[in-house]
This record gives structure tokens, sequence and C-alpha cells, in this order.
């Protein structure tokens, strides 16, 4: 019998949550992902050092305000690390807009355009790039018009199934429901002891808006993300995608047990009717929902911090221990 990656990759895209390009390497992703925290942590890998002194000369060469240019060195290391990222899987990387821009559409469209152009500049198409982007309100309605405009996207940070639907609604191409901080939420505010993986709410979210998606026949790819232990990703074989950290690939690569499909598109049956959210009922649905509107936002706060740290890395203001 082969290992549990093995056998998960017969049956889901495998996405690498990392810019470690080593691990990329050894667990052979069909796509990568990307964002602020794991692009601090990879400014503190050797390999990358040269791509930081570029970002940084990026920034000097900037002739907008301080804040413009260090966002914009940003922007360049996130691609170039990209880049390199590309050079080893056979399919896309994920891209995020910085989070400060995640209740602003028109800027979000802007920043994703300048990244698109950014990885042109370097010889890599749209088409192995998605750009990701909170499902805010804002930044579902700037996939809309980007997606028209032949710019994929992954829709982020989402926890709450009217994020889902609206998505779905917006002609999203992929989005990446967080299945580890939603149980950490649970787990903060329930008590909640979680012994297999069915019952992790988490799990239980993702496989509820997979069935509303192929009940409904949306087009919109679902990649569970966030995972705490491999239990939740076993309880989500069959999944579309699954991004999934160095830690627990290696932990699967490791396991020689069976892993049956849960999901599948053959038979998924969904009790939730199909409905298009208007703004008002969007964001009440989300307000409703504790949890999806106190992680939406604790993650977007998260990413604004180290977008910082990253910028201040560029600065020199910071180090890279």
């Amino acid at each position: 019998m082969s290992d549990k990656l093995s056998q998960l990759k017969s049956m889901t895209d495998v996405v690498a949550d990392t810019g470690d390009i080593e691990a990329i390497r050894r667990f052979t992703p069909q796509d990568a992902t990307t964002n602020p925290s794991l692009l601090l942590k990879a400014a503190a890998l050797p390999r990358y050092q040269s791509l930081l002194e570029n970002a940084r000369s990026a920034a000097s060469q900037n002739g907008g305000s301080e804040r413009e240019a260090l966002a914009i060195a940003c922007d360049h290391f996130a691609v170039a690390v990209g880049r390199e990222i590309l050079d080893i899987v056979p399919g896309r990387v994920s891209t995020e807009v910085d989070a400060r821009l995640s209740f602003d559409t028109g800027a979000t469209i802007d920043r994703a355009k300048h990244l698109i152009d950014s990885y042109a500049a370097l010889g890599v198409p749209a088409e192995r790039i998605l750009i990701k982007i909170a499902s805010t309100w804002e930044g579902i309605r700037a996939a809309e018009v980007l997606e028209k405009d032949g710019i994929q996207c992954n829709l982020t940070l989402l926890f709450g199934f009217e994020q889902a639907q609206a998505c779905a609604d917006a002609g999203v191409f992929l989005i990446s429901p967080f299945v580890g901080r939603i149980l950490d939420w649970h787990k903060a505010n329930r008590d909640l002891q979680v012994t297999r993986g069915e019952d992790d709410p988490g799990v239980q979210s993702v496989r509820r808006i997979y069935r509303y998606y192929k009940t409904h026949d949306y087009n919109t790819v679902v990649m569970g993300a966030s995972f705490r232990n491999t239990g939740e990703i076993e309880a989500l074989a069959g999944c579309d995608r699954l991004t999934i950290s160095p830690a627990l690939l290696e932990e699967l690569a490791a396991d020689q047990g069976d892993l049956p499909r849960c999901l599948s598109p053959d038979d998924a049956t969904s009790d939730d009717a199909k409905t298009e959210l208007s703004e008002q009922s969007f964001r009440l649905g989300v307000n409703e929902d504790a949890m999806a509107t106190e992680k939406l936002a604790e993650g977007i706060r998260n990413f604004i911090a180290d977008q910082r740290k990253l910028e201040a890395l560029i600065a020199g203001n910071g180090d890279n221990a």
C-alpha cells in the first residue's frame, strides 16, 4: 500500500502551503500558496537573501512616498519568490494582495493588476498566477472584476458560509476555507473535544461548502486550508484541492495506512437552497456568525502585522533572525 500523501494525490490536487523551495521540491505538489506570514518566514532563509536585497533596491528606486515604495518592494519580493516556486511546481502559485486593501475594491484591483504585470515582466503568464484576496464584500467585488478581465483569484480568509456563497456567485476561480482557524475559535469559545475528523467544525464547514457548490453546479474550486492535524486533511480527502504545510505533508508521507475518499462530486448533495446574496444579506449573515466575523478580522490584522514586519525588514529596520 502506498503512503497517505500518495493516496491523497490520487483524488485531490495537493498544494504546498509554504514559500520554502526545498520543501516544495521534496513533496512535489501541484501548486503552492504564499501569504505575508509565509513570505516573512521565507525572508529569513539564506537562499532568499539576494531576492530581499533586490527588493530593497526596488524600494530605493521608487519615486513615491516611503510607504508606497515599501509596499511595491514587498510585491517585488513576493513575485520573485513566486517566480522561483514556479520553476518547481507544474501548476500555479498564489500571491496575496496587501491585506490593508481588504476593504478597498478599486485599490485591490489596481494592486492585483500590478502583481500580474510584475510576473509578466519576469516571463510568467497570468494563467500561472492566482491573486489572493481576503473574502470581504469589497474583496469579492474586486475578484468579480478581475475574473472578467482574465485574472483568476484565490479568495482567502474564508470562514463563513455566506462568504462562500458570495464568492461562487461572483465567479471566483478558487476559495480557501480555513479549517484549522475555525477549530481554534470553537475550542476557545466552546467546551469542544474533537476526536474524529468528521466532528471537526472546520471540516464540517468545508464539507458543507463543497456539497453546496457541487449540487448547484458552481465551477469555483474548493481548497481547504489552515490545517491543525492530518485528521482534518483525511476527513476532506477528495476535496478539489487542499493546501498543506510541509510538517503535515511529512506526516502524510510517513503514514502507510489506508486513506478512504470522503468527498466526491458524484454523490454530493446539499440541503442549502441556491441563494444569491445582496450586500446587506451578506453583511448580516457574516455578522450573525461570530466565528466568521472574529476570525476574518483577526486574519486581516495578522496579515497586516506581518506585512509591516516584512516592510521593516526591507527598509533595514528589522532583522531576519
